[in-house]
């Protein structure tokens, strides 16, 4: 399965990395994508594993929004 999140707040690359940290420690989570460009964040994972809503809540902690 594929989602793509859009995150709000990212501005440089710690953003990125704690977003794509936070992200690849779920289980079920294969590949993070994250554009800081655009604040698209485009996660592989597998739905028997993890949730989307549990993916918004693991970058939130973080301290960014997601839309």
């Amino acid at each position: 399965m594929q989602t793509t999140l859009d995150v709000r707040g990212m501005t440089c690359g710690h953003c990125k990395m704690s977003v794509e940290g936070a992200l690849t420690n779920l289980a079920g989570v294969s590949t993070v994508e994250v554009d800081l460009a655009t604040g698209k964040v485009v996660v592989t994972y597998d739905e028997s594993q993890v949730t989307v809503e549990q993916m918004q809540e693991a970058v939130e902690d973080q301290g960014y929004d997601v839309a």
